[in-house]
């Protein structure tokens, strides 16, 4: 059978596991030792265990359960509740305020947790029925959650970020920094969106002369500015060349658990087990992800599958914007049904030789992948954040959140448009705090 046959075979087969609905890593692991043993034999069962071992025999990957500890720990406590209603008392005269308070309030969080899903629920849980409550149209106070949720796998820390970097030998604190304009770009997007909306429709959600103090707009900040000063302390220590980010991970996840301790009292045993069980849960399966998708690429790889895209593509001599424009489309249509972390370890050994060959940034190529995963996030069928705000609000019908999240799954798309024309946005901070390619 010819590579391109092998090829079809193996898309298909593996397209048929993602949407049956069985785990991902077992998944994957199961068809890799298929195809090998079907194709080579038996005796390629030897390599298996030393390929599996080798996905995590990586110095690096140490940074992703800290990292994940960090988000257990803040999004255990009432920080995200915290955060947004320090917002709110600064942004409450803005037209849509309350929604622009939600969005920078996930912008922030994101940097503390570095999860979507985590973002998505912790701010969410006091946001939407706060919203509500003040009148805000359910589509517009559940999909504002949905989107600003996806901005917990763009700006850094972002788990997202480490396994692009591993999967692909890119420097982690360079996509980190790539991250961040991005990101704030993005974020400003969500809410220029929203002021518009609010503002066209002539909507206040406070009374007419209704006024904060100065004391309570600044009462609300002294519990978070500590967690703050963490996230500024681990980003400054990553592009300090300080530390690694696996030591820099290590120091803000044991730093947000003691500080989770001290300010919100979460001392019971119960309670710092189900921070650790949580760390535990996400982080096993995401490690596991990354061993069997080293297997998966080991038998693609052995069976030449990807030199054969790799040249057939090559050989169609696209314009390299057509070719982007595929590839997008690709990743798109990917995170309709596959997580971000199995599209990324799954597709960047593929399509990192296509990109670079077309003169492309592979740090600026993370950037766009992110955006493309995070459009995944809030797009059915999967569209993970959208089932976690119907979890939150769930008198409020799926596809009224759905339509919610199509202004911001244009700007996304919009984003994408934008960093293609100008890609500075995303390679300028690196290059200007670590030099050009570095």
């Amino acid at each position: 059978m010819s590579p391109s046959m092998q090829g079809a075979l193996v898309l298909v087969v593996t397209l048929l596991m993602l949407l049956s609905g069985i785990p991902v890593a077992f998944g994957l692991g199961a068809i890799a030792l298929a195809f090998l043993v079907l194709f080579q034999g038996f005796d390629a069962i030897h390599v298996i265990a030393e390929t599996f071992w080798s996905g995590l025999d990586e110095f690096t990957l140490v940074a992703i359960p800290m990292f994940v500890m960090m988000g257990a720990a803040i999004g255990s406590s009432p920080a995200g509740k915290d955060l947004y209603e320090a917002l709110d008392r600064w942004l409450y005269r803005v037209p849509g305020g309350l929604v622009v308070s939600n969005l920078g309030a996930c912008a922030i969080f994101a940097a503390l947790t570095g999860s979507s899903p985590a973002c998505c629920a912790a701010i969410g849980k006091m946001g939407i029925p706060e919203m509500r409550r003040r009148g805000y149209p359910d589509d517009v106070a559940t999909g504002s959650i949905c989107a600003g949720g996806t901005l917990g796998i763009l700006i850094p820390p972002s788990v997202t970020f480490i396994l692009y970097g591993i999967a692909t030998e890119t420097s982690i604190g360079r996509l980190f920094i790539a991250g961040v304009v991005p990101g704030l770009m993005l974020t400003a997007m969500f809410m220029i969106w929203t002021i518009f909306k609010i503002w066209k429709s002539g909507f206040r959600s406070h009374a007419e002369g209704f006024r904060y103090t100065w004391k309570e707009k600044f009462q609300a900040i002294p519990k978070i500015a500590p967690f703050l000063a963490i996230v500024f302390g681990v980003m400054y220590s990553l592009y300090g060349g300080v530390a690694t980010p696996s030591e820099a991970a290590g120091v803000g996840a044991a730093m947000c658990l003691i500080l989770a301790i001290l300010i919100y009292r979460l001392w019971k045993p119960a309670q710092i087990w189900h921070i650790l069980r949580d760390t535990m849960r996400e982080s096993v399966m995401i490690l596991t992800i990354i061993a069997t998708a080293v297997l998966f690429g080991y038998m693609l790889t052995s069976l030449y599958l990807t030199q054969t895209l790799a040249q057939a593509i090559a050989d169609a001599h696209f314009n390299r914007w057509v070719l982007m424009g595929m590839i997008n489309l690709f990743l798109l249509v990917c995170g309709f049904f596959i997580p971000p972390a199995a599209i990324i370890l799954m597709t960047s050994p593929i399509l990192l030789p296509i990109i670079t060959a077309a003169g492309f940034d592979p740090v600026w190529f993370g950037v766009i992948l992110t955006i493309n995963m995070e459009i995944g996030l809030i797009h059915p069928p999967v569209g993970l954040n959208i089932y976690i705000v119907n979890a939150i609000a769930p008198d409020v019908p799926v596809t009224t959140v759905m339509w919610g999240t199509m202004p911001y799954v244009i700007c996304m798309m919009l984003a994408i448009v934008i960093l293609c024309i100008f890609p500075e946005i995303a390679t300028w901070l690196p290059n200007y705090l670590m030099g050009v390619g570095k």
